[in-house]
């Protein structure tokens, strides 16, 4: 697959899929190019949109964020559309809601510097904000689905589903991910996993994310499609 056309070189994709996330999308957005003057990382700030109609795209492009427009729904698609677009060597991906860090990206960057392939989140070592995550997800579907996806797979780490994560683009497309819901998620550290990839973890927080609508993720739904992924290809 090819990389998009560059002219200078770029170490650092800042990647949001975005479907409807006007309210929040510009401080995210803004917060990420925040981290980057201030670390000094050559990056850039791509928006992979998934068909929003609530004036996103434009808003992004007036904040000098590259906007791709991701060809098929869904969370997982807009994922795999932006990292085939990303011009960094490494990618580091979170939700538009601004539930997520963007300011303090520095460990990992340092943790990709230093030869990880995959840089996972954790949310419960950094810190879990008062009403940022529902109490069906923290104290039974992360646990949960985190302890099946450790027995089986091995990461080496303990949340499994944390959105904010940093992988080496090359490595991640070679996975050849294909899913194109929230389960996709889950795919990256499975297959990372299997292909022996070298995984991290770094402490990150969460906050309660600025919408006033509800989130995208449909919690049974969403779960069970994460759990049917782990049992498909558990050994």
């Amino acid at each position: 697959m090819n990389r998009p056309v560059e002219t200078d070189p770029v170490e650092l994709t800042i990647l949001m899929p975005c479907l409807n996330e006007a309210e929040t999308l510009a401080v995210c957005i803004q917060k990420a190019q925040g981290f980057l003057a201030r670390s000094g990382v050559r990056g850039e700030v791509l928006i992979s949109d998934n068909g929003s109609t609530d004036g996103s795209q434009q808003i992004a492009a007036d904040l000098g964020a590259r906007v791709s427009h991701a060809p098929r729904r869904g969370y997982g698609a807009a994922l795999i559309n932006g990292i085939e677009q990303a011009r960094g060597s490494f990618v580091i991906m979170a939700d538009a809601d601004d539930s997520y860090d963007f300011e303090n990206l520095e460990p990992f960057v340092e943790k990709l510097r230093a030869g990880a392939d995959l840089v996972m989140g954790n949310r419960f070592r950094g810190g879990i904000a008062p009403g940022a995550m529902p109490p069906l997800h923290k104290y039974l579907g992360n646990p949960v689905l985190s302890g099946i996806g450790q027995l089986f797979f091995r990461p080496g780490i303990d949340d499994f589903h944390c959105g904010l994560r940093g992988f080496n683009r090359e490595r991640i497309l070679s996975l050849d991910l294909q899913t194109t819901g929230m389960e996709f998620a889950s795919e990256m550290v499975v297959k990372a996993s299997l292909a022996r990839y070298r995984i991290e973890e770094v402490p990150t927080t969460l906050k309660k994310d600025g919408r006033s609508r509800p989130p995208h993720l449909r919690s049974w739904h969403d779960g069970w499609r994460h759990l049917r992924f782990l049992l498909i290809f558990a050994p």
